[in-house]
């Protein structure tokens, strides 16, 4: 077969220096996702993510499609992927981690 070729025997083939750069640009695009994206990284469809929420379909699409949403609808469906939202503001020197909303997932589980 012409043309055709493993990826692994193609990656084995790359100067170090561009593979440490596919490296780089993979570990940014794994850090930076929206919605849709970590959902599906997860491996899990709107179906299944509307069942734990207890929601449609539909409902999971709209809030995927959102650009401003409450906190607490962006922390539910970060825990049904099981994850866990922090909020973070970030200073020229330093960073602060927001505790206030981390109480807002625990108050609603009282």
């Amino acid at each position: 077969m012409t043309g055709r070729h493993k990826f692994s025997e193609l990656v084995a083939k790359m100067p170090s220096e561009r593979r440490a750069r596919v490296d780089r640009m993979a570990a940014d695009l794994r850090e930076e996702m929206d919605l849709t994206q970590l959902r599906t990284a997860r491996q899990l469809s709107q179906a299944a993510l509307g069942e734990i929420l207890h929601v449609e379909q539909p409902a999971v699409a709209k809030i995927e499609k959102r650009t401003d949403m409450y906190v607490s609808t962006l922390r539910r469906f970060i825990e049904a992927m099981d994850g866990e939202l922090e909020i973070v503001a970030r200073f020229p020197d330093h960073d602060v981690r927001i505790k206030s909303f981390r109480d807002i997932g625990e108050r609603g589980r009282a």
